[in-house]
Formats: structure tokens, C-alpha cells, sequence
């Protein structure tokens, strides 16, 4: 796998029938010592940095077609600020438990019961278990290339994923893109 240093890390080209995982850790959020972790909000660079990605999926006519979210405040308010920048509902978030640091085989557990007729599926979640599925799904996953791709938040990494949201295993998809609101 060949890494580049662009904002935008292709390294595999989507097709049109390609079924996406994208993996959108949540954005920056202010370190609060008075306030429980779940409850911590963003920072403003946080919001710039959701605002931006957003604008830029706007930009690419890159849109989920189903939207599940940590429901602690710094990822559900990525999630919302994202829509506000595409114009959908921020209605359409589905908060799910299951991505508030419980693991990866809480989250393949979670993909394993989505609809088949889900295309493009949008994740907002945490560091590490957003390292660690990504690490475990993409194809070349080799120790330097993970650093490569480490997880700054408000970054999206798009990957193409077998027919079956069930039974994923270790290499079975492919990175088609890591974006980086920093870089935009």
C-alpha cells in the first residue's frame, strides 16, 4: 500500500456498487476536569474542524446513507454540525452505545445488524477503537502504515467493504480515502 501526503489520502479508487464504511472520529473537545468524559463538549477548533469536513463532503457530493453516533455530547454534536454543512436533519442520527469505547467486537457486532440495503454508512466515534477496526478491516494493514493513518479527530476514513456487513474479518476491505479537516 502506498501512503501519500495530501490532505486527502487516496489510495483506493471507489466504484459505483462499492458498499462504504466511513469512520468519522468526533472533533476536537475542550479537556474539562469538572465534567464526566461523556459529557465533554467541543472545543471551537473542534467545531471549525466538523464544519470544514462537512463543507467539504458537501463540496464532493459525498453523503451516508445511514448515520449511527456515539451518543456522548463531543460526538453527537459532530455528527449535527456535519448534517447542518450537508443540509440533511440532524434527525436522521441514530445514537448507538455500542460506540462509546466498548470495543471493537461491540462495533462489528453493531455493523453485523445493519440493513443490507445500507450503501455508504457513517460512524462518529472514538479513538482507539476507531484505530484498532480500521487497523483490523483494511487489507495492508502492516504496523507503519497504522501509524500512517493514525486518527486526528474530526478525520474521515472512507472504506470499501465486502457485500455482507456480517461476518467481517481481519483485511476484508480495502481504504479508499483518510481526510483530514487540518488539511482542507
Amino acid at each position: 500500500m502506498t501512503v501519500c501526503n495530501d490532505p486527502v489520502q487516496t489510495l483506493m479508487p471507489p466504484t459505483e456498487l462499492t458498499r462504504e464504511l466511513w469512520l468519522l472520529r468526533h472533533a476536537e473537545a475542550k479537556q474539562d476536569s469538572a465534567l464526566q468524559d461523556f459529557d465533554r463538549p467541543l472545543h471551537q477548533r473542534g467545531v471549525e474542524a466538523a464544519n470544514k469536513l462537512g463543507a467539504w463532503l458537501h463540496q464532493q457530493h459525498l453523503l451516508p446513507d445511514l448515520w449511527l453516533s456515539s451518543p456522548a455530547l463531543r460526538a453527537i454534536t459532530t455528527a449535527e454540525l456535519v448534517c447542518g454543512q450537508l443540509a440533511v436533519a440532524q434527525t436522521v442520527i441514530d445514537k448507538d452505545q455500542r460506540l462509546y469505547f466498548k470495543g471493537v467486537g461491540a462495533i462489528k457486532a453493531l455493523l453485523a445488524e445493519l440493513p443490507q440495503t445500507s450503501r455508504r454508512v457513517l460512524l462518529v466515534g472514538h479513538n482507539p477503537d476507531f484505530e484498532r477496526l480500521l487497523a483490523e478491516l483494511q487489507a495492508n494493514g502492516q504496523p507503519a502504515e497504522r501509524q500512517a493513518l493514525a486518527f486526528p479527530t474530526a478525520s474521515l476514513a472512507r472504506l470499501a467493504m465486502p457485500d455482507e456487513w456480517r461476518g467481517l474479518s481481519a483485511g476484508c476491505a480495502g481504504l479508499i480515502a483518510m481526510t483530514k479537516p487540518s488539511s482542507l
